[in-house]
C-alpha cells in the first residue's frame, strides 16, 4: 500500500435532514423490515451468476420461540449473510423450522389432556391431522419473533421438515442406506422415557446432579462372596453375572465360579472383563445387560442372558414380591429386603449422582433393552472425519477439531426410531412370513393379507441431518441444489458438533457423492447470564429476547451479542450491556444528526489529500484502516473484535474527536468547510455500511437519510483505498493527547466541564499542533489570556506547553485540605493491607480470593495516592 492515495469516491447523492431529534427504534424496525421483504432483496436466484454463498439456518423446533441462543446465533448468521450481499455474492439464507417429533407430540398431547382425551382415543391417523391442525395455527411463531430480530432469510424458501419435498428426502435416503446394508434392526439399550414412551437421543437427555442412595450388597456366601455398590437396587433382579478386573488378584480365585444372587433363586457367574476398573470401589460390578449400555456391552462380550425386568412404563415384571412396582418403589423395598438378609454392607444417603432426565418430561431416563431401528455409522463417520484431515471442511476455531474427531472415530451406532406416532414413519413393510421389505418413494408398498407398516417414526436428527440439500430440493437435480450446495459455511454451536454437525456431515458425503455439506464449521459457544451462570428457568436468570427489543431496540439487542461473541467461547450477556449498545444506537443517531443539520455530503468526488486538512486526512487514514481491519476479522468469525473495532473507531474517533474537531471547521467557514462537509459525509456513509451487517436497523435508516439511496441492505460493501497517512495520524494523536490530559487536570482539579479559565498556549516544539490551535481551546474551554493573566499551572503535554489561570476559578485553599484529607484515608489504607499482607498466619489461612482482594487494594491506595500527590504539587 502506498502511504498516500488518493481516497475513493462512491458517486454523487443528495443528503437530507429529515430526522428526528431522537432515534425510537419502535417507530423505525417493522416498516424497514417489510420494506426489506417486499423488495426482494433476501431472494436468492438460482439462476444468477453472481458467486453464490449459502448458509442454512439451524432449524428451530416448531414448539418453540426465540430464545436468547436463537437471537446470538441469528445475529451471526445475518452478519455473514448481509455482508456477503453487499459485496456482491448470490445469497441465500435458507429458513425452516424442524418438525421437533417429541416435543410437538408432547404439546399436543397436553391440548388432548385438557379434553380429557389421549391420541389413542382418536388413533393414529386422527391425532397425525390434529398435529398438522395444531402445526398451522400455533407453531411457527418464532417466524415472527425472527422478523423482529432482523433475519434476512429468503422467506419464499421456507422449508419444514415434514413437508412434502423433505418426507420425499428421508424416505430416499432411507432405502439407499438400506439397501447398502447401512440401516438394520437390532435389540440393543437405548434411552428410555418411561413418561413419553419412546428412546430419546443422548441430546435429549439433560443430565443433573441427584440425590439418592449408594447401598453396598454383598453378594454369595463367606470368603466366596463379593460386595457390589449401586444406586439402582431394583435392577439387581436383572443381574446375570459379577464382573472383576482379569488382572485383579483379590477375585482371581473366583473367576470362573458362581455366587449366588440374593433375594433370587439364581446363582450367577463370575466374570473377568477389562471393563472393569479395579481401584474403583471393591473393584467388583453388578453386570445387568437389559438395563445398563456398559453391561450390555460386557454381557455381548460373554455371552451373558439378558433379562428385562421391565416394562415400557417402568413397572417391574419379574416374577416374586416385587412384582407390579414402580421402579422407585421397587428400589426401597428391595433395599428393605437386602437389609432383612443382612446383605446391606453400606449405605450412603444422600448420595449426589448425575441422573440423566428427559428434556421434554423431567423423567428420569431408563436404560432398556428394546428392538429399534439402527444405523450402521462406522464408514459413515470415517468419510465425516475424512473430510476434515484432508481440508475439504475446516472447522473454526481449529481448536475444536479435536473434539470433533474425539466424537466421530468413536462413533456408536446410531438409533434411528422412536416409538412416536408424530414424525417421518419408518418405510418398512414387515410380511406375514416374517418379510421385510423398505419402500422406495416412487414405488408401491407390499399389499394383502398379514402385511403392515412398522409403528416407528425416525428420529428428528435424522431428517434434519439432510437440511442442508434436502431443503435445496434432493433427491431432485434442482438448479437451487446446483447452484448452492455445498453451502460455504455452517454457523452453530459447539454443544451440537456431534448430535446435528456430524450427521449432517455422513448424510451429505453419501448422498452427494463425497461433496461435504459445507466448507467451513464456524463453532460459538453459549449465551450465559453476566456471571458466566448458565441460563435455565429453574436458576431463574433466563432471558426473552423480545423484552430487551422492546426496550432498547433490536440493534442494541444485536451489537450486544455479536460484541462478546468470540469463536467457541461462551458469552456472558447483562442487560446493562444492552443498554450500553442502546447509548451507541443513540450515538450514531446524533452524530448523523449534527452531521447533516451541517451540511456534510457525499454529493461530488472526495478532494485530493493535497487540499484537505490534517484532520480530515486522518479521519480517511483511520477509515480504511477499519476497512481492512474488520474485512480480517469478518474472514476468521471474530465478531467481537470486530463489533469492538467499529464501535471504538465510531465513538471514540469518528464521533468523540471528528465532529468536535469538525465544528471549529464548520464555524470558520469558506473551502475548508465544505472539503469538512464532504469528508464527514463519506466517512459517515462508510462506517454506517461497515455497521449494517450487524446494527441493520439504525444503520438503513440514517445511511438512506444521508445519501439517498435505496437502502444500505443493497449497498456496495466498503473496500479499503489503501489510503493512509501517517503523519496526520501522528500529529491528530498529539491533539488528542494533549487535550485528554489537560482535561484530566481540569478534573482533577474539580473544574466543571464547560468551565472556561484564561490558557497560554505554546505549541511551537510541537509539529504540527499549531494549526489546531483553536480546535485545542474549543475543545478544552480556555480562553486568552489576559493583561493580568498569572499562571497557576504548567503542563507540558506532547511537546507543548500549556499554562492555566486557576485563580479565579477554585478555592486553592479549600481544594487542598479536600486533597490532604484524601490523602491521609488513602495513606491508611496503604498501610492498613499493607501490614495484613505482611502478617504470615494471615496469609497461611486466608483463601486465595481474600487475599487477592487485598492485594487490589493496595495497589489502589498506591495509585490514589500518587495520584493526590500529583494533584497537590501543581496547586499554586
Amino acid at each position: 500500500m502506498t502511504e498516500k492515495t488518493q481516497p475513493p469516491a462512491y458517486g454523487p447523492h443528495s443528503a437530507s435532514t429529515d430526522l428526528p431529534t431522537q432515534y425510537t427504534p419502535a417507530d423505525v424496525e417493522g416498516k424497514l423490515y417489510e420494506r426489506w421483504v417486499e423488495r426482494g432483496y433476501f431472494a436468492a436466484d438460482a439462476k444468477s451468476e453472481k458467486e453464490p454463498y449459502a448458509i442454512v439456518i439451524p432449524p428451530p423446533n416448531v414448539t418453540g420461540s426465540l430464545h436468547l441462543g436463537h437471537a446470538f446465533e441469528h445475529t451471526l448468521i445475518d452478519a455473514l449473510t448481509r455482508r456477503k450481499r453487499m459485496q456482491g455474492f448470490e445469497t441465500l439464507w435458507q429458513p425452516g423450522m424442524d418438525h421437533a417429533g417429541i416435543a410437538t407430540q408432547n404439546v399436543v398431547e397436553r391440548e388432548l389432556a385438557k379434553e380429557g382425551k389421549s391420541r389413542h382415543d382418536l388413533g393414529r391417523e386422527a391425532f397425525v391431522e390434529r398435529v398438522w391442525q395444531w402445526k398451522a395455527e400455533s407453531g411457527g411463531q418464532i417466524s415472527g419473533q425472527m422478523r423482529r430480530l432482523g433475519d434476512g432469510v429468503d422467506w419464499s424458501r421456507e422449508r419444514f421438515t415434514m413437508d412434502e419435498g423433505l418426507s420425499q428426502a428421508v424416505q430416499t435416503i432411507f432405502k439407499r442406506l438400506f439397501d447398502d446394508g447401512l440401516i438394520y434392526r437390532a435389540e440393543r439399550i437405548i434411552n428410555w422415557c418411561p413418561r413419553c414412551l419412546t428412546a430419546i437421543s443422548d441430546i435429549e437427555v439433560e443430565y443433573q446432579e441427584d440425590d439418592g442412595e449408594l447401598v453396598s450388597i454383598r453378594y454369595g456366601e463367606g470368603e466366596d462372596s463379593l460386595v457390589v455398590a449401586t444406586t439402582r437396587a431394583e435392577t439387581m433382579l436383572g443381574d446375570t453375572a459379577v464382573a472383576v478386573h482379569p488382572a485383579d488378584e483379590r477375585y482371581a480365585h473366583l473367576v470362573g465360579r458362581t455366587v449366588r444372587l440374593p433375594l433370587t433363586d439364581r446363582s450367577i457367574p463370575v466374570i473377568a472383563d477389562e471393563h472393569v476398573d479395579p481401584e474403583f470401589g471393591t473393584g467388583a460390578v453388578k453386570v445387568t445387560p437389559a438395563h445398563d449400555p456398559n453391561d450390555f456391552e460386557i454381557g455381548r462380550r460373554h455371552g451373558l442372558p439378558q433379562l428385562t425386568i421391565m416394562d415400557e412404563h417402568a413397572i417391574i415384571t419379574a416374577h416374586g414380591p416385587f412384582l407390579g412396582l414402580d421402579r422407585l418403589e421397587a428400589r426401597s423395598a428391595v433395599v428393605a429386603a437386602l437389609r432383612a438378609e443382612g446383605r446391606i454392607v453400606d449405605e450412603k444417603r444422600p448420595y449426589r449422582h448425575s441422573v440423566g432426565h428427559c428434556s421434554r418430561c423431567k423423567t428420569t431416563i431408563e436404560p432398556r433393552l428394546s428392538m429399534q431401528w439402527w444405523v450402521k455409522v462406522a464408514p459413515l463417520a470415517k468419510a465425516a472425519g475424512d473430510a476434515v484431515r484432508d481440508g475439504r471442511v475446516t472447522i473454526h476455531p481449529k481448536e475444536m477439531s479435536a473434539r470433533y474427531f474425539e466424537w466421530v472415530d468413536n462413533l456408536h451406532d446410531w438409533c434411528i426410531s422412536r416409538q412416536l406416532w408424530w414424525g417421518h414413519r419408518i418405510p418398512v413393510w414387515y410380511g406375514p412370513d416374517g418379510e421385510t421389505v423398505c419402500v422406495g418413494p416412487d414405488e408401491e408398498p407390499p399389499s394383502g393379507a398379514g402385511w403392515h407398516q412398522e409403528t416407528d417414526v425416525l428420529d428428528t436428527w435424522f431428517s434434519s441431518g439432510l437440511w442442508p440439500f434436502s431443503t435445496l430440493g434432493w433427491p431432485e437435480e434442482t438448479e437451487s441444489l446446483a447452484r448452492f450446495y455445498p453451502n460455504a459455511v455452517l454457523v452453530t454451536g459447539y454443544d451440537i458438533l456431534f448430535f446435528w454437525v456430524a450427521r449432517m456431515m455422513m448424510f451429505g458425503l453419501y448422498a452427494m457423492d463425497g461433496v461435504p455439506p459445507f466448507h467451513t464449521i464456524a463453532l460459538h459457544g453459549m449465551v450465559r447470564d453476566q456471571f458466566g451462570k448458565k441460563m435455565s428457568k429453574s436458576f431463574g436468570n433466563t432471558v426473552n429476547p423480545l423484552d430487551w427489543m422492546d426496550a432498547y431496540g433490536s440493534d442494541a439487542v444485536r451489537f450486544t451479542l455479536a460484541r462478546g461473541a468470540n469463536p467457541g467461547v461462551d458469552v456472558p450477556i447483562g442487560e446493562d450491556w444492552v443498554q450500553a449498545s442502546r447509548n451507541f444506537a443513540n450515538k450514531i443517531w446524533n452524530a448523523t444528526r449534527f452531521a447533516l443539520l451541517n451540511g456534510a455530503t457525499v454529493e461530488g468526488d472526495l478532494p485530493s489529500p493535497e487540499e484537505m486538512s490534517s484532520t480530515d486526512r486522518w479521519i480517511l487514514s483511520r477509515l480504511h484502516s477499519v476497512v481492512a481491519e474488520v474485512d480480517a476479522y469478518y474472514d476468521d468469525y471474530q465478531f467481537a473484535k470486530l463489533s469492538d473495532a467499529l464501535f471504538h473507531f465510531a465513538w471514540d474517533e469518528v464521533f468523540d474527536w471528528y465532529v468536535e474537531l469538525s465544528k471549529t471547521t464548520f464555524a470558520a467557514g469558506g473551502r475548508p468547510a465544505e472539503i469538512t462537509r464532504r469528508v464527514l459525509g463519506e466517512v459517515l456513509d462508510v462506517t454506517l455500511r461497515l455497521l449494517h451487517p450487524v446494527t441493520p436497523f439504525v444503520t438503513d435508516e440514517l445511511w438512506t437519510t444521508l445519501t439517498s439511496g435505496e437502502s444500505v441492505v443493497v449497498a456496495a460493501w466498503p473496500r479499503d483505498s489503501g489510503f493512509r497517512d501517517p503523519a496526520a495520524e501522528r500529529e491528530i494523536d498529539a491533539v488528542r493527547q494533549l487535550v485528554t490530559e489537560v482535561r484530566r487536570f481540569r478534573a482533577d482539579q474539580g473544574l466543571q466541564p464547560g468551565q472556561r479559565v484564561p490558557a497560554t498556549l505554546d505549541l511551537t516544539a510541537a509539529a504540527g499542533l499549531a494549526a489546531h490551535e483553536d480546535a485545542i481551546r474549543s475543545l478544552l474551554r480556555l480562553q486568552p489570556a489576559g493583561e493580568d493573566f498569572a499562571a497557576t499551572a504548567t503542563l507540558p503535554v506532547a511537546g507543548a506547553t500549556v499554562a492555566l489561570d486557576l485563580s479565579g476559578a477554585i478555592d486553592f485553599e479549600a481544594e487542598r485540605k479536600r486533597l490532604t484529607k484524601d490523602l491521609a484515608v488513602a495513606e491508611k489504607e496503604l498501610a492498613q493491607t499493607t501490614a495484613k499482607l505482611g502478617n504470615e498466619a494471615f496469609l497461611a489461612k486466608a483463601p486465595d480470593h481474600v487475599v487477592d482482594k487485598i492485594r487490589a487494594r493496595r495497589a489502589a491506595a498506591e495509585s490514589d495516592i500518587s495520584r493526590i500527590t500529583d494533584q497537590l504539587s501543581r496547586l499554586p
